[in-house]
């Protein structure tokens, strides 16, 4: 039985498993705590314009960075190998909440607390240019390693991406507004007169959305959608697609 990935299912992951093995390199650029850390300080570091990028990228992507560029990615895919279980993510997404909004007011209050920013030095804690440059940094390294495979292996499917992933509200905060404007973005599109009603759409979705139901309703917007396209090239039937375009 032939179990090969779709081509374009093969492009995606090779291209989150390229950013997995840059991790040690980039891992300062997507840090919660040297964002922290450059408030206090008045710096403007690697973390916070990557995060200022993020959201201005789902202005026009959605979280398509969760599906086609984030590390967390492939840790992801390595637990699965584990437990494939679907988490239910309506009970579980305020987590981040809990965790991202006390972040924030503290990086703001230090920010106001320092006069606010009066420097710019993007390789900050990493003038390397590398950020796992030192034994003791390895620490932080499977740290993070640790948590978001743990967590998907004791509770499921990207538990990590739903409960404690810094770097998602940024982008799901830009796609409320981008859904506030309607103006054209990267988004998934149904015909539900062309479903079979298989299902496979929703057993094989990695957010463990219910697929099916939003293509029934013809209503594919979702805040957890990664738009990874799963969902569209296991599709035989075509009754999801990409689309680039306007609407809500």
């Amino acid at each position: 039985m032939n179990h090969q990935l779709p081509p374009r299912q093969r492009i995606r992951k090779a291209l989150v498993i390229l950013t997995f093995l840059s991790f040690p390199v980039t891992m300062n650029f997507l840090s919660p705590y040297l964002i922290v850390d450059g408030a206090a300080n008045g710096i403007v570091n690697g973390s916070l314009v990557t995060f200022g990028l993020l959201f201005a990228s789902s202005l026009f992507l959605g979280r398509a960075w969760c599906g086609w560029v984030c590390p967390g990615s492939t840790m992801a895919d390595l637990a699965e190998a584990i437990n494939n279980r679907p988490v239910k993510p309506a009970r579980i997404a305020w987590i981040k909440w809990l965790i991202w909004i006390p972040w924030i007011s503290i990086i703001v209050w230090l920010a106001i607390r320092a006069g606010g920013y009066s420097g710019v030095n993007l390789l900050y804690f990493t003038e390397s240019g590398i950020s796992v440059d030192a034994p003791a940094k390895y620490i932080t390294y499977y740290a993070v390693l640790g948590l978001f495979i743990g967590l998907a292996i004791l509770f499921g499917r990207r538990a990590g991406c739903h409960t404690i992933c810094w770097m998602a509200p940024f982008m799901i905060l830009g796609r409320w507004v981008r859904n506030r404007f309607a103006w054209p973005s990267l988004r998934l599109k149904a015909e539900p007169t062309l479903c079979a009603d298989c299902k496979k759409c929703t057993s094989n979705c990695p957010m463990s959305l219910d697929v099916n139901a939003m293509v029934q309703l013809g209503k594919m917007e979702n805040a957890d959608c990664i738009l990874c396209g799963t969902c569209v090239d296991n599709c035989t039937k075509q009754a999801i697609r990409y689309s680039f375009s306007a609407g809500k």
